[in-house]
């Protein structure tokens, strides 16, 4: 009877457990969906103030109005000295350089790091961990001091020159993760079939490591294209601004700014970055799971 009795009663409890498992389910979504539309929310205003007139933007604070136009793209696009595309064509010409030699360098120095033995290799790599950990204001005074030096100030070089040398930590530290679950077989394989170190590197690793290449290509565009700091610091001249830099002149210390061209241009400037990430979506998760950059 007793067993008879348990048994009656654990399709109730299944049940029970069942629906717990349910209501935490939902509410859980529930959690992250109110999270991710706080998050968003600013983007979304944004994208709505673009579409409003200028004395509408801060007094109609809704998210839909009765008042749309298109004013702020087709003004803001010529509302500088320049027309707004010589700021994209600016901003592609050093993105474009810097993902060129992030991805060079780092992969070179991180098949070096993870694959090559030489004298000091561990406190070469102690020194490279510990660049990622300094921030990069520090760097600004004297790097504005060497690139003056240089004659560099003013030019494009001060942002592209020096990812040809590897100087972003983050990168290689991903590729070496990377590099590192490759099977080590296949080093014995290329030397027994006499590839040479630079050979391995050309024709195993860098085709083995396309979702990391890819997942440092993605971060390094992403990053250089919304740098503020150091594009301000090393150009004058308004035709060499970039995108960012030149959305700062929207903005007018004497309160006349134009809002609503600043919105409609940064929406603009939001459709590279997310195109870029839609097109390698998947090789990004997968170069960025497989480097131990989960969580």
């Amino acid at each position: 009877m007793i067993t008879g009795l348990s048994e009656s009663r654990s399709p109730g409890k299944s049940r029970y457990k069942s629906y717990n498992r349910r209501l935490n389910r939902i509410l859980s979504h529930l959690v992250v969906l109110a999270g991710a539309v706080v998050m968003i929310y600013p983007l979304i205003w944004m994208i709505s103030s673009s579409f409003k007139p200028q004395d509408a933007i801060f007094t109609d604070t809704g998210l839909f109005s009765s008042q749309w136009t298109l004013d702020n793209f087709t003004d803001g696009w010529s509302a500088l000295d320049y027309p707004f595309v010589v700021f994209f064509v600016n901003s592609f010409l050093v993105c474009v350089g810097a993902v060129i030699g992030n991805v060079i360098s780092c992969s070179m120095a991180a098949y070096a790091f993870a694959r090559l033995r030489f004298k000091y290799s561990a406190f070469w790599f102690i020194l490279m961990l510990g660049a990622i950990m300094l921030p990069h204001h520090i760097l600004i005074v004297p790097q504005y001091i060497l690139f003056k030096n240089l004659g560099w100030i003013n030019t494009f070089l001060p942002m592209v020159v020096p990812k040809f040398f590897a100087t972003d930590a983050f990168f290689i530290f991903l590729m070496i993760q990377f590099i590192r679950g490759i099977p080590t077989e296949l080093d014995e394989a290329a030397k027994m079939d006499g590839c040479s170190l630079f050979g391995f590197y050309w024709r195993v690793i860098l085709p083995l490591s396309l979702p990391a290449l890819v997942t440092t290509a993605i971060f390094t565009f992403i990053w250089t294209w919304n740098d503020f700091f150091s594009q301000l610091i090393f150009l004058n001249d308004e035709l060499l601004y970039t995108v960012p830099v030149a959305l700062r002149l929207f903005l007018d210390s004497t309160g006349n700014s134009a809002y609503g061209q600043l919105f409609a241009m940064s929406v603009l400037s939001l459709i590279p970055i997310i195109g870029f990430f839609l097109i390698f979506q998947r090789l990004l998760i997968e170069g960025a799971s497989t480097s131990g950059l989960k969580g």
